[in-house]
């Protein structure tokens, strides 16, 4: 366990940094040994996080009550992001299945989506629920890359797209065809907005995106309006984020977990000695960040609270 501020690394940019994190605040490392830590989810009726060990092929699951972590599924066909819905059903992306799918209570695996116009999806990277019940989630190729995290392949579609499941239909359509490498995504509290990742720069250094877009959400609900660059990293590449119920953005970095005000300024960094992937609200308050670093879950209480819907957590 160490401190926030007490030669860690993490940084106070600006004021409003104080009203966010307790001047007492230690991250504490719960468990390490995953080979690349991503996608947790919290589950609040039995108080645990279930996250993903890509190249392990594993999924993982930590006891918040006994501090306890064993498997929770493996083989796990590379899961990656995760997230629950409305009923408390996890809902998974796949990079080895190249698919959506939902764990139901009895433990069937339903796949929600897997295919765009008759052609497989790269690798379904990450996810959120909206309150109408339904799931937008990126799918870049990185799961098809290589073998490390998925089953080397062809795109079979040809491009990385932003996609919606219908919540009452379940009919697939594109909400988005204008990013590189599309990755973690998250609503504002309100739903008016869907701030999206692109991490373009992972294969393109020079010219590629690194950086989170904030896009508006039509009136309906069911797709996407114009869109403008929110925050730019600063170390590394933004990967998985979440909102707390203020609209701040606490994100994924290589150096830790930055936050962003809603208006886009970077008001402070919380240090975490491993490059972070993502990002996740847990706790009875939902007031604990949860943080996979590469191969390690830590935690970090806060004086703030995870946006309340649970696709947001």
């Amino acid at each position: 366990m160490f401190g926030i501020l007490e030669g860690t690394g993490s940084t106070v940019l600006d004021p409003r940094f104080h009203r966010v994190i307790p001047g007492s605040a230690r991250v504490e490392r719960l468990w390490s040994g995953s080979r690349w830590a991503e996608g947790p989810a919290w589950f609040p009726a039995h108080n645990t996080l279930v996250w993903s060990d890509i190249p392990n092929d594993r999924m993982l699951r930590f006891d918040a009550l006994t501090g306890q972590v064993g498997v929770f599924r493996q083989p796990a066909r590379n899961s990656n992001g995760n997230t629950v819905d409305p009923q408390g059903r996890l809902v998974t992306c796949e990079h080895g299945g190249r698919q959506v799918t939902r764990t139901e209570h009895d433990g069937r695996i339903t796949v929600l989506a897997s295919h765009w116009q008759g052609k497989r999806l790269n690798s379904p990277n990450d996810l959120v629920v909206k309150s109408d019940g339904s799931i937008w989630f990126t799918d870049p190729d990185y799961g098809i890359l290589s073998d490390y995290e998925g089953n080397k392949a062809q795109s079979e579609i040809g491009a990385c797209h932003v996609y919606r499941i219908d919540g009452q239909s379940g009919a697939l359509t594109i909400v988005a065809d204008d990013f590189v490498k599309p990755n973690g995504l998250a609503f504002s509290p309100d739903e008016r907005i869907l701030y999206i990742a692109d991490t373009g720069a992972s294969h393109d250094p020079a010219n590629g995106p690194r950086h989170i877009r904030a896009c508006e959400v039509s009136p309906d609900g069911s797709g996407l309006g114009r869109s403008t660059v929110f925050a730019t990293c600063t170390a590394g590449l933004f990967d998985g984020f979440r909102l707390d119920v203020e609209g701040r953005v606490w994100t994924s970095a290589a150096d830790g977990v930055h936050i962003y005000h809603p208006d886009g300024t970077l008001i402070g960094t919380i240090a975490i000695p491993e490059v972070v992937a993502n990002v996740c609200w847990g706790g009875p308050k939902l007031n604990r960040l949860f943080i996979c670093g590469t191969s390690s879950l830590y935690a970090v209480m806060t004086n703030t609270n995870g946006a309340v819907w649970p696709g947001h957590s």
